[in-house]
């Protein structure tokens, strides 16, 4: 009995990847054959090839039994046609360029000022870094002086606190007469 549902397990199995298969691979054999039954059927029905009097024929009016597709084929045979048809096709590049020109000149026009007002800029702040370097020297220039002048100052105090002291001036001394007096005596 084990054997008997086994196989009826691999026969169940088998019919199931069989319909699997086909439900997969069906329909695109099946779209494959009809194109290739209808490409067959189409070749078995050729017909002559249209010829047609385009001269005689105005472009605007189809006549019966003749498409879009024939009407295209007949101008294109007539020189006429070809002649004013690249006549069209050399204006429209012909203006297509002049446009472009006209862009790549307008671009070109704007870059141009872009270019004049970053100069101008870039003037301005060099002047303002100019002016700044300027100030900078002059700032430097009085410090030197000032850090000249306070050495000197700085020698001339060492030399008359040496002459005061050697007079008998006292640093303690002066302090306290100048706050009961209120004002430094000179010696």
């Amino acid at each position: 009995m084990a054997v008997n549902q086994a196989a009826a397990v691999k026969v169940g199995l088998g019919l199931l990847g069989l319909c699997l298969f086909g439900y997969i691979v069906g329909p695109p054999l099946y779209w494959h054959l009809m194109e290739g039954l209808a490409a067959v059927s189409r070749s078995s029905n050729t017909c002559p090839p249209c010829l047609c009097d385009c001269s005689s024929q105005p472009l605007l009016t189809i006549p019966e039994g003749l498409s879009n597709a024939s009407l295209v084929d007949c101008a294109k045979r007539d020189p006429e046609v070809n002649e004013d048809a690249e006549k069209n096709f050399a204006e429209l590049l012909t203006e297509e360029l002049k446009l472009r020109e006209a862009e790549a000149l307008e671009s070109q026009q704007r870059a141009d000022m872009a270019l004049l007002e970053a100069k101008k800029i870039a003037s301005q702040y060099q002047k303002e870094a100019d002016k700044c370097s300027s100030g900078m020297e002059t700032c430097e220039e009085a410090r030197e002086k000032a850090e000249a002048a306070l050495v000197a100052q700085k020698k001339l105090t060492a030399m008359w606190e040496t002459r005061a002291r050697q007079k008998g001036w006292k640093e303690g001394i002066a302090k306290s007469h100048t706050n009961s007096q209120g004002n430094v005596q000179a010696a």
